[in-house]
């Protein structure tokens, strides 16, 4: 669905946007950079409406001990992780007023504090962008939309490691669950619909 509107209380919500997660090389259809880069500039848009700005982070224990259990045919996840992997890039880290989630699965809502920190400033739309794709936006796009709130997807903020499964959450899932839009069309539109 084409994007038409953004609720007064709106909030921005960025997944994985991390050192250890931008630093792949192979992502697809956009490079870390442009991600990156967008996040930013929607960041600093809904900062200067006043709306919030959630950054979450997927972050496991150093030996992994605490990393989502379960038999997978693509492996099992590593045990140990490299120093800093988990920190928010430069670009997005260190305002105050942000709010920052940490998960230890693919989707930021499940055993994290996100819903309650959305429901206690009266959050009833999240704008979703992040990397992976079809993997921690997507849970977390299908979670928001179970808890009832109206789901945007900002499409260039986002990116995944392969084009089939991007093109797949963009095109069939994403459309079932909320509003699709540039980052461009979500700033433009925040610009007409806050003073």
């Amino acid at each position: 669905m084409a994007l038409s509107t953004l609720d007064p209380r709106t909030a921005l919500v960025l997944i994985d946007l991390q050192k250890g997660v931008v630093g792949h090389p192979a992502l697809t259809p956009y490079p870390a950079a442009e991600v990156v880069e967008r996040a930013g500039e929607l960041a600093d848009a809904f900062r200067g409406h006043g709306l919030p700005v959630v950054l979450v982070r997927v972050s496991f224990a150093a030996d992994g001990a605490d990393a989502a259990p379960g038999r997978t045919d693509g492996g099992t996840q590593p045990r140990s992780w490299p120093e800093g992997w988990d920190v928010i890039v430069d670009e997005l880290a260190g305002r105050p007023e942000d709010i920052t989630v940490t998960k230890r699965n693919w989707g930021a809502f499940h055993g994290t504090d996100l819903d309650v920190h959305l429901r206690r400033r009266g959050i009833t739309q999240i704008v979703l962008g992040g990397i992976a794709t079809s993997i921690g936006v997507e849970s977390s796009a299908r979670a928001a939309h179970e808890h009832g709130y109206h789901v945007t997807l900002a499409t260039d903020v986002m990116s995944d490691l392969d084009p089939d499964s991007h093109r797949n959450s963009v095109e069939r899932i994403f459309p079932r669950l909320g509003e699709t839009g540039t980052s461009a069309e979500i700033v433009e539109l925040l610009a007409k619909t806050r003073p």
